[in-house]
């Protein structure tokens, strides 16, 4: 028998270390997937909200966690940071006090650096609906429309930069990579338009806002549930017919194509990854003739394109919104499940300019840009309502934070203010007329009722049907969703 030595022992042990690690290491990867796939057939906590998706069919209508009061949303997003004290949030204690400097915070430096004193909306509030709703000359056809809508005062976020702050009211966090609110709805929901895409989203007609895509962007869902961006203007790339190809060639090419692929799927029963390929690839096909379909707005009538403000020959930025929202209108009797609208784009400074972003000329900026935003939005309000769309629609006005009641040292405008803001809902399942929580007397801060944004989300869920404590995806070890691990429903709005 061989003597062992002391080198011979160390060795051995070493050895033995190394594999008990591996064994572990295989043990807990085990784990993980045993409990993963545990989790995926447990519908009251795991990765799955609702029955094992069918990767031929993944926009297939789904049940949700209860009856739902809203089949499908619309979220009118103001990119650039709406103030919220020129729109909705009057306070008379700031016109009182007008160049006065804020009460304890004489010295106060906030996003772009010092701030002067507290300074009155140059727009008048007046009494609207028979609510008597306070609401700002900035946005009178909105203003009309008092009594169909919820306002919620106490928002709060969590940055004051502005694509952080996008993607924080879009998926939740304000880091990159994480999926919107639209990608999780259309994950948990499916859809109800066979021939249009699930999720819709229209940037403003000049172009995409700060954070761009990543407002509708899937994260780490499966790619499927990512936004499909175009505007009324700008229809879907890659859709029309090369030149040369009539429309009888191109069918038989689909067709023959579909053979193709159906005689591959044949080959590889059971592969979901190619059977998702060949369900978008078949979807793509069907857009060719949906979307342009949906996209012909010649079709509206005259009292239409008047009632959105689409054919306002003098203002033709605003005349291009309006044609978004008949757009945004069009997509949701289709049975789109999710449309996000976006009034605003990302622009640099300059004589004109027509944005949210009102750091310098908060008058000037908003004179332009308030028109451009206002009838053609109360428009598609008007239009739902009397369509009977409301009914099942929720609809979801929001920006990504609020401004101060101060104007900025050295300039004339707001600066950001993440600490109080205001958005609406309006539609299926919510109290109207309504107000709820509230910022301090300046609107500062929210003080009354104070809202995060997950709290927000979580309401959204709500009303489509949806727990957001089960709406989970297990990704990197953990169960992720869209509101993290905060959030309640606020229960106080609910009809």
């Amino acid at each position: 028998m061989r003597m062992m030595n002391r080198r011979r022992l160390l060795l051995d042990a070493t050895s033995g270390m190394g594999g008990l690690a591996l064994a572990c290491l295989l043990g807990q990867a085990d784990a993980v997937a045993t409990e993963s796939q545990a989790a995926s057939d447990n519908p009251t906590g795991g990765v799955r909200p609702v029955p094992d998706i069918d990767p031929r069919d993944p926009f297939a209508p789904r049940p949700g966690h209860f009856a739902p009061q809203a089949k499908r949303v619309l979220v009118i997003f103001c990119a650039g940071a709406c103030s919220q004290l020129d729109t909705f949030d009057h306070k008379p204690e700031l016109i009182r006090r007008h160049g006065q400097p804020l009460p304890g915070a004489e010295n106060l430096v906030t996003f772009q650096g010092s701030q002067g004193n507290l300074t009155r909306s140059p727009w008048e509030f007046k009494p609207r609906g028979e609510c008597g709703k306070m609401i700002s000359e900035l946005v009178p056809h909105l203003g009309e429309l008092a009594d169909d809508l919820c306002f919620l005062h106490s928002l709060t976020g969590k940055t004051n930069t502005h694509g952080p702050g996008e993607n924080l009211m879009s998926t939740g966090f304000t880091l990159d990579g994480f999926p919107s609110m639209g990608a999780w709805l259309t994950w948990g929901l499916g859809t109800e338009s066979e021939n249009l895409p699930a999720y819709v989203a229209i940037p403003d007609p000049r172009g995409t806002p700060q954070s761009s895509v990543n407002n509708w962007g899937p994260g780490f869902l499966p790619a499927a549930y990512q936004g499909t961006d175009f505007h009324a203007d700008k229809p879907l790339r890659n859709l029309r017919r090369p030149p040369g190809i009539d429309e009888a060639a191109d069918l038989k090419t689909r067709q023959f194509l579909d053979r193709l692929n159906r005689r591959h799927a044949e080959r590889y029963p059971g592969d979901g990854e190619l059977a998702a390929r060949i369900s978008s690839y078949e979807l793509a096909a069907r857009m060719q003739l949906s979307v342009p379909a949906v996209g012909d707005l010649s079709t509206e009538s005259p009292e239409t394109l008047k009632l959105y403000g689409a054919d306002d020959t003098e203002n033709p930025l605003k005349a291009a919104y309006a044609r978004n929202c008949i757009l945004a209108r069009r997509l949701l009797e289709q049975g789109v499940r999710c449309v996000q609208l976006f009034n605003g784009a990302y622009q640099t400074g300059g004589e004109g300019v027509s944005n949210w972003d009102g750091h310098k000329d908060l008058a000037g900026q908003y004179a332009k840009h308030g028109p451009v935003f206002d009838q053609p939005t109360a428009g598609l309000l008007r239009d739902l309502k009397r369509r009977g769309l409301l009914n099942d629609t929720l609809v979801v006005w929001c920006t990504e934070f609020g401004r101060m009641p101060t104007y900025q040292a050295g300039a004339s405008g707001r600066d950001h203010n993440p600490e109080g803001f205001t958005a609406f809902l309006a539609g299926a399942g919510v109290k109207t007329p309504m107000s709820y929580g509230a910022t301090d007397e300046f609107g500062y801060k929210a003080v009354e009722n104070v809202l995060t944004v997950h709290d927000f989300h979580a309401t959204i869920l709500h009303l489509l049907g949806l727990d957001h404590q089960r709406l989970t995806f297990y990704h990197n070890g953990i169960q992720r969703r869209l509101t993290d691990v905060h959030g309640h429903v606020i229960r106080d709005v609910l009809a």
